[in-house]
């Protein structure tokens, strides 16, 4: 059994027997991602690609949670340090100021779509493994996979539509049809992995202390398969998920997700959160709603 390993600031990528595993590693933070966190993301799925031993890529979160988001207190000071540093040594992301033109905010999330999709664009075919919360980004995340495995228990939404815009990565219509696609996003409400495999916006949900197995046996499988026969297949299905629009898509899900940025709702959340601290605009985001769980 041949092991390889290596970590960065935010992230675990190893390599064994074919598979290679890349751990979103921020669990203090319930994985929160951030600019760098994506960029770093990008480097080990274009290297897994990019290496022959390499047949599948399963990626997971560490700690309780598979990711909850992104981190907007993080996000939003390097945006503040970058605007007053005298060089130009940051990610130029970091420049584009969360509430500035149409444009700032478009060209900003167009720099974490594109680093997310790298997931689609690589030859090899990724898992993401789902446990805990995986919640707005961390949607954005698990559903550009090509297949995605939870929990039976995990939590899986977009509770950032209550009041601040809509999933700037958008694969629930193509994975569930438009109904459930409606029902999850109109809401907010989050979905139970068991009902979420109902659904089909997950392939199947199986008990916690099984995932890891379930996961394992579906890479292992994949690992038989010569890697080009897994790109020609894995290629196929996206080339026909791009006829029906699904690149373009992601093009208009940035700019419509900007424009709920523009609403009324959202300059309340983000002054709330400016003024009181983000639990604060979080419990007045979603305590009107209660406890809603699909399927518990």
């Amino acid at each position: 059994m041949h092991k390889w390993l290596r970590s960065t600031e935010s992230i675990i990528f190893e390599i064994s027997d074919g598979i290679a595993t890349i751990t979103l590693n921020r669990p203090q933070k319930r994985n929160a991602l951030t600019r760098p966190m994506l960029a770093e993301l990008r480097q080990a799925l274009m290297e897994a690609d990019d290496r022959k031993a390499v047949r599948c890529v399963v990626l997971q979160g560490a700690g309780p949670d598979f990711c909850s988001g992104y981190d907007m207190l993080q996000n939003y000071e390097m945006r503040e340090g970058a605007r007053q540093a005298d060089g130009f040594d940051h990610d130029p992301a970091l420049y584009r100021a969360p509430v500035g033109t149409i444009d700032d905010d478009v060209w900003r999330i167009e720099r974490n779509q594109a680093d997310i999709l790298t997931m689609c664009d690589i030859h090899k075919p990724v898992i993401a493994k789902i446990h805990g919360h995986c919640v707005n980004g961390g949607t954005d995340l698990a559903l550009m996979a090509d297949i995605i495995i939870a929990a039976d228990d995990a939590r899986i939404g977009f509770p950032a539509v209550r009041a601040q815009g809509s999933p700037p990565c958008h694969m629930w219509t193509y994975l569930v049809g438009p109904q459930w696609a409606k029902r999850l996003l109109l809401t907010g409400d989050l979905i139970l992995g068991r009902e979420a495999a109902r659904i089909g916006l997950v392939l199947a949900a199986v008990a916690p202390a099984q995932l890891d197995e379930e996961v394992a046996r579906l890479a292992s499988r994949m690992a038989l398969i010569d890697a080009d026969i897994l790109a020609c297949n894995k290629r196929t299905v996206n080339i026909a998920m791009e006829l029906m629009g699904s690149r373009m898509l992601q093009r208009l899900a940035a700019e419509t997700d900007v424009r709920g940025h523009l609403a009324q709702s959202n300059r309340e959340f983000l002054r709330r959160f400016a003024d009181e601290g983000l639990g604060a605009a979080f419990r007045a985001r979603d305590e009107p709603f209660g406890k809603s769980i699909i399927g518990e």
